[in-house]
């Protein structure tokens, strides 16, 4: 077993030596990311998993970038780093962008969707959803606060799948359990956790949970993060200020999402 140290996380991307001055595949989507980044130089090797992000339509007007793109696209280049030296997975070093209108969905096994509070579906939309997950697929879904983005989370979920059934996952889930032992975790905050010194990011929400949406044969098709912001700790795990152990706790949970997916 692997363990993540504070000198892992401090050096995981140390200075520009990562990323150089390129055409950056996703540029066309760059308006609507938080924080865009040049590509590596081997961005376009062709590997065996990539990170799949999702962009949807948004209920919310943001000034600077769309909910979809939150963390975009720094977060998951971070994050692709540590599973690539963390596990044996050869993990593309850049992330895919796939719009939920596109057929193209169906060629990607695990996608990623952040702030799914926001989002909004379509009838065509959802039957491609459905259809994904029927031949399956594997969301995750990050950054949830509160009751009310749970809820409307929720809402587009019941025009995927009306008798979706909600399961609060126990410590011994086997999601808990492929490369690290997770059976006692720590709720991932976002940056607030340095700005203000709060776990609480907004609407209240407080306590941590680890959720799952299941098929009728008990295979999670839907995993959420409630209450929690793994896409900050990712993006910021290179920050002095942003604390270790929530750095790690974030990359262990990732590198056993993807693990879980890549094996169940």
């Amino acid at each position: 077993m692997r363990r993540l140290t504070a000198a892992f996380v401090v050096t995981l991307l140390l200075g520009g030596a990562f990323y150089v001055s390129a055409a950056r595949r996703w540029q066309k989507y760059e308006r609507e990311m938080q924080s865009p980044a040049d590509d590596p130089r081997d961005a376009n090797d062709e590997t065996e998993f990539a990170f799949t992000r999702l962009r949807y339509r948004s209920i919310r007007n943001r000034a600077r970038y769309q909910s979809w793109g939150i963390d975009a696209n720094t977060s998951e280049r971070h994050f692709i780093t540590g599973l690539r030296r963390l596990t044996r997975i050869y993990g593309r070093s850049i992330e895919h962008i796939v719009d939920i209108d596109d057929d193209e969905m169906f060629d990607w096994p695990w996608i990623y969707i952040v702030s799914g509070g926001d989002w909004v579906l379509n009838e065509s939309q959802a039957a491609r959803l459905r259809a994904y997950f029927d031949r399956g697929g594997f969301l995750v879904v990050d950054d949830l606060h509160g009751e009310s983005e749970w809820d409307q989370f929720m809402d587009g979920m019941s025009q995927v799948y009306p008798e979706a059934r909600v399961e609060d996952l126990e410590d011994g889930h086997p999601v808990f359990h492929t490369v690290y032992n997770l059976s006692e975790r720590l709720q991932v905050p976002g940056y607030q956790i340095v700005e203000r010194g709060s776990m609480v990011e907004r609407n209240n929400g407080v306590v941590p949970y680890w959720r799952v949406i299941s098929d009728g044969k008990g295979r999670v098709q839907v995993a959420a993060f409630l209450n929690q912001d793994l896409g900050d700790a990712w993006e910021f795990s290179n920050d002095p200020l942003y604390p270790e152990e929530f750095a790690s706790m974030a990359y262990k949970m990732g590198v056993n999402y993807v693990i879980y997916s890549m094996t169940h």
